[in-house]
């Protein structure tokens, strides 16, 4: 990302970017989109399971974030302020992937359950090795989508990004101690589930997503020549968190914490084309007097 930052603001911050963008100042603009857009995206790929719903859920977010821009007086930072914006937008869309609607857990697993096994050798789980990370990245993000909106964004703001309980509960209008019940109950349901059904977090489970590859793949559920999840990215979703460096023992709970942050933080596919749409976007030229 940092190859596409303008050279003309490395050390402004985002309240001096406001600023510079309500004079007209579009590059200002551009920097802002560019420096928060892979924290926006991955939050709401998280959240609604879909490529290319999640694109358009950051156009739109950082569109209702712009035309609102003068109203951000400083009064808190302005990633707050932002995030505010984000999770209330993701929260109250109503979209949502039509083959990712949201089921309950038993009803999840059954049909991971139902999708036949097939063992690789050795050298089938080489030249596949996309592909099943590619089913494991699925596969979890489809255990998001177990969870209510609500206990979703809790559990990606709290546990995968590792958000202070203060942050995330002025985030969504509650009470750190709110949050930390909240957390505490989303995590439970989450982890007491996949103790009892996913082999990366218990061995003793049967379920391997290499297994599962040949089945998913017949199944068209996934394709090897066009993989949605296991693409673009340089880091992990640790790599977003407050907490850089991150320290994990061999119990269930950082055994399943370590299965989510261990997935990719992608760049969006059409990266380039959101912020170009969204500085040309004629309500925001308007406002902005671009």
């Amino acid at each position: 990302m940092k190859a596409l930052f303008s050279d003309n603001y490395p050390d402004y911050t985002d309240t001096e970017l406001v600023h510079l963008a309500l004079e007209g100042d579009k590059k200002a603009l551009q920097v802002i989109i560019i420096r928060h857009q892979l924290f926006v995206y991955n939050l709401a790929l998280k959240m609604v399971g879909n490529v290319s719903d999640a694109e358009d859920l950051t156009q739109e977010v950082f569109i209702k974030v712009i035309t609102a821009l003068s109203k951000f007086k400083g009064e808190s930072k302005f990633t707050t302020w932002l995030y505010r914006i984000t999770v209330n937008h993701f929260i109250n869309s109503k979209r949502q992937h039509s083959k990712l609607q949201r089921v309950n857990f038993e009803t999840y697993f059954n049909a991971i359950e139902a999708v036949p096994n097939h063992a690789l050798n050795d050298l089938d789980e080489k030249e596949l090795k996309d592909t099943i990370e590619e089913i494991r990245i699925n596969c979890t993000t489809g255990m998001l989508l177990c969870l209510s909106k609500e206990q979703r964004m809790i559990y990606i703001l709290g546990e995968m990004f590792e958000i202070d309980h203060n942050l995330g509960a002025e985030i969504l209008g509650i009470t750190a101690g709110n949050f930390r019940i909240k957390l505490m109950r989303t995590r439970k349901e989450l982890y007491n589930w996949m103790n009892q059904k996913c082999g990366l977090v218990n061995t003793n489970n049967p379920c391997r997503c290499a297994k599962k590859t040949r089945g998913y793949i017949a199944q068209g559920k996934v394709n090897p020549d066009n993989l949605q999840f296991n693409t673009r990215y340089t880091s992990k979703i640790s790599a977003l968190s407050k907490k850089k460096a991150v320290s994990f023992t061999n119990t269930v709970e950082d055994l399943n914490k370590k299965v989510f942050q261990s997935q990719p933080a992608q760049t969006p596919i059409q990266a380039s084309k959101i912020v170009t749409d969204i500085l040309n976007n004629d309500l925001i030229k308007s406002i902005l007097d671009f």
